[in-house]
């Protein structure tokens, strides 16, 4: 009985030791998959915000739901550690019609800010906007109501 017990205890050591490396190399595998997709992208979203202006360089009447009485809102967007000159578009969606595409530049720098407006034509409703890369991969979306 002795030499089985012995035995199973190495065995089970060998499975955890195992399993442990596993799941090491796993996390790390999605640690280097988040970096890898930051490479190719070249910036990081830091804030993205629907207002009622751009005042002094930032975002004013900032709020997630506006009245039907807005005739106007603005995406602003911050960057951050932009690798190289580069751009993203902003597509507006009201009820899952697409009403307007704005491409923005982002220029190479520690931080950029910029902004797109949108007149809202009096439509009430669910709105979203899709931050896309210059490749057309949706890299954030914010949404917002009319009412």
């Amino acid at each position: 009985m002795k030499g089985h017990g012995a035995t199973i205890l190495v065995v089970v050591l060998v499975a955890t030791t195992a399993l442990g490396m596993i799941c090491q190399v796993s996390g790390q595998e999605k640690t280097e998959q988040k970096a890898t997709l930051k490479e190719v992208v070249g910036f990081s979203i830091v804030r993205v915000v629907v207002g009622t202006g751009v005042a002094n360089k930032e975002p004013v009447g900032v709020a997630e739901t506006f009245p039907a009485s807005t005739k106007k809102v603005y995406c602003f967007l911050q960057a951050s550690d932009i690798a190289k000159d580069t751009e993203v578009s902003l597509v507006w969606f009201h009820d899952q019609d697409e009403k307007l595409k704005t491409m923005l530049p982002l220029k190479m720098g520690k931080r950029w800010r910029t902004y797109a407006n949108k007149n809202l034509r009096g439509l009430k409703g669910d709105w979203k906007i899709e931050i896309k890369d210059a490749g057309g991969n949706l890299l954030k979306e914010i949404k917002f109501k009319v009412e």
